[in-house]
């Protein structure tokens, strides 16, 4: 039975944590990041991760770490790569309405700094647009609900989520 959270994915830089925050305040939920919770658990940053067990390490600890998440009632910001972990995403699926954060690729780039410094789990010689390629797909997947963002303010992008989950 589906529970009563809500599950934001997308790419890095689509707003998951900041809009999370807004979204959990507006409508009275609890808030997880679950990358808080990884860098919790690890004691290091995701970069610090990363670079000692590689990408695929990094995503096994992700795929771990969201699949035992336990919630109610609460708005979960999701790293970017959970999508490659199918027991995670099928967990989270599980734990309420998953919501794709989906914004164009040139508002990504414009908002993502150095790739390896903010612990994203890239493939050896990708871009960051081979990435956005790659990603795109596994989150219209997963997704119960994919919210287009352009880029508007914060608050305009929390109210086109609550719209759209009144759907």
């Amino acid at each position: 039975m589906k529970q009563n959270n809500i599950i934001l994915i997308g790419m890095p830089g689509s707003g998951k944590t900041t809009i999370g925050t807004e979204l959990s305040e507006v409508i009275g939920y609890g808030y997880i990041d679950s990358d808080s919770v990884i860098v919790a658990r690890e004691g290091k940053r995701l970069s610090e991760i990363i670079a000692e067990v590689g990408r695929e390490g990094f995503l096994d600890i992700e795929g771990k770490v969201n699949s035992e998440l336990t919630a109610s009632r609460c708005v979960i910001a999701t790293g970017g790569s959970v999508i490659y972990r199918d027991n995670a995403m099928q967990k989270l699926k599980e734990m309420g309405t998953v919501v794709y954060l989906k914004l164009p690729y040139e508002i990504i780039a414009r908002r993502l700094g150095d790739l390896k410094k903010r612990g994203v789990a890239l493939k050896e010689g990708f871009t960051l647009q081979d990435l956005y390629d790659e990603r795109t797909p596994l989150y219209e997947k997963y997704a119960d609900v994919v919210v287009e963002l352009c880029g508007a303010s914060i608050a305009e992008s929390v109210q086109q989520v609550v719209k759209a989950l009144k759907k």
